[in-house]
Formats: C-alpha cells, sequence, structure tokens
C-alpha cells in the first residue's frame, strides 16, 4: 500500500528532520511494561485497558528490555501467521489453554530501540525507513527508560506547514474485506501484508474498517470467551468481522490539506481515514503516510 506518488526514499539530511531536539523531548517516559512470565490473555488485557498498540517487555527487576509485544503479535498469534501454531499444534486450538502461556512466546524479540541520547532523526529513519510503528528507548545497560511511537512524531511534525493533500500521500491500492468474511481471513491478511487494517466495503460501500487493535481488544475484553462453546478458536474466529466493527468513522477527501488531516487523527486518536470521492472509496491514509509526508517537506 504506498502513496499515489511514490517519490522514493526520503532523504532526511535536506529535510525538516535536521532540526535538534533528543527524542526523549517528546516521547513517552512513563511507560507501562510485563514481564516476559506474564500471560498472554493479561498482558492483552493490559494493552486493551490502556489503549496501548504495544507493550513493551522487560526483566521484572532489572527493567532491562527483552522484546515488545504489538497487536500485529497478537493476532498473527489469532490465526494469522506463525505464532497461531502454539494454539493449533501446542493446545490443539484450545484458546483459554493458550492465552495462558507467557507472552515471551509471542511477543518480538530483540527489537528495534533508540538509546536515550538518540535525536528526533534518528527515530524518523526506523519509523519511515523500516515502517515501525513504535521504538522503545533504552539506556547503556539495556534498561527500558521510554518509547517513541508514530502518533508522538505526527504530533510534533502536523505543527509543520506542507502543502501537501491527502491524494499526494493515501495509500490508493488497496486490500478490503467484505463485512460477512471471517474474522480468521482478516487476521491472516494483515499479518501476510503487514496492515493494522482493513477496509470493510460491500457492493462499492464503505461499511467501516476492521483494525489489528479491534481483534486485539475481542481477546483481551474477553468478549471472545462468552462466544466459546466448544473451547476451540476455529468458532470465535470464524464470525464475521461486522461483529467487531465499532465507533464512529471518521472520513477524509483526497483535496484536504495533510496538516488538516494530522489534526484530525490526532484529534479523534484514530490511526487511519479512509478517502472518500464522490460517495466511494478510493484511498487511505494512515499516521504513517502523514509521518513520510511531513518528513519529505
Amino acid at each position: 500500500m504506498q502513496g499515489k506518488f511514490d517519490r522514493g526514499p526520503v532523504e532526511f539530511k535536506s529535510h525538516i528532520v535536521q532540526k535538534e531536539g533528543e527524542v526523549l523531548a517528546f516521547a513517552t517516559r512513563d511507560v507501562i511494561s510485563v514481564p516476559p512470565t506474564q500471560s498472554i490473555i493479561s498482558a492483552v488485557a493490559t494493552m486493551t485497558e490502556c489503549g496501548f498498540r504495544r507493550l513493551p517487555v522487560t526483566d521484572a527487576g532489572t527493567k532491562k528490555l527483552q522484546g515488545i509485544v504489538t497487536s500485529g503479535d497478537v493476532i498473527n498469534f489469532m490465526g494469522g501467521g506463525d505464532k497461531y501454531q502454539l494454539v493449533r499444534v501446542r493446545h490443539q486450538g484450545n484458546l483459554s489453554a493458550a492465552v495462558n502461556e507467557n507472552v515471551r512466546t509471542i511477543m518480538t524479540a530483540k527489537p528495534e530501540t533508540l538509546p536515550c541520547d538518540a535525536h528526533i532523526i534518528d527515530a524518523l529513519k526506523i519509523i519511515v525507513g523500516k515502517k515501525i510503528g513504535g521504538l522503545p528507548i533504552v539506556d547503556d545497560n539495556g534498561v527500558l527508560a521510554g518509547i517513541v511511537t508514530e502518533r508522538d512524531v505526527l504530533r510534533m511534525l502536523a505543527a509543520e506547514h506542507s502543502p501537501l493533500f491527502v491524494e499526494n500521500v493515501m495509500s490508493s491500492s488497496l486490500r478490503v474485506t467484505a463485512p460477512d468474511s471471517p474474522i480468521a481471513a482478516a487476521t491472516r491478511d494483515m499479518t501476510k501484508f503487514r496492515f493494522r487494517r482493513l477496509p470493510v466495503v460491500s457492493n462499492d460501500v464503505l461499511f467501516g474498517i476492521i483494525t489489528a487493535t479491534d481483534i486485539m481488544r475481542y481477546l483481551g475484553s474477553r468478549e471472545v470467551f462468552a462466544r466459546l462453546t466448544t473451547g476451540n478458536i476455529a468458532e470465535v474466529m470464524a464470525l464475521p468481522v461486522r461483529t467487531l466493527m465499532a465507533g464512529d468513522l471518521f472520513t477524509t477527501t483526497p483535496g484536504t490539506p495533510v496538516n488538516e488531516a494530522a489534526l484530525e487523527m490526532l484529534k479523534k486518536n484514530i490511526g487511519a481515514l479512509p478517502v472518500i470521492e464522490n460517495s466511494h472509496l478510493v484511498g487511505l491514509v494512515t499516521e504513517f503516510d502523514l509521518v513520510r509526508a511531513f518528513s519529505e517537506e
């Protein structure tokens, strides 16, 4: 899902990211983390309750970073990819048993990190270059000192004026799903293509968006267990994605300035806006698209 006009790699040296400023100045420093022995369900519940898309995993005593668990890891575990083997093979599909495994079994070990003295440019190089939405910050001893996310960077960069419009940066080649498509199909697509969200479309009409966070919340709120009768994960993952679609749907248009789109996302605390033209879905603009756009200006 590339922008409508792919301008190639970002040349950071000649752009806004030259401005001075340590990354800790705009990062979150009071970071919630969990030990690697925490259960999967407990870690996911923490993410759900706090509204996090990622959660650092640290040693209980030293607070040294051990890994990070993201909404992507959770949907991978629920049926999207290789981590689903924990459920399917080790626990023969029994979700209730699998979620009590240690979170270290699904976390991303040795994630990309930043040192405490890193600057804005260092964060942007990784976020834009490697398409990573959040970076733990560690001190010289590997102890967690903070975390910086796409949203933190967008909040800082959105104050800079950009002449670009949504149509210049949006993703226009979209993978979508249907309201009656099973949740399992959505997790597979998100994991395979590294998407965090899929527009839900039927007969060319946008019904909403299903996100990795929606699916993670399904598990973290324990609603999934209320729907279990046999205990096998297959029965709940066969439910249609419309079951999980929640909240208001906010959209934008191709001619909206990127500054306005950025402020709307920050105000509504959302990670993407479907782009509508003549009542039709023509694209999707995400936090990543906007961070990259502002970095180029």
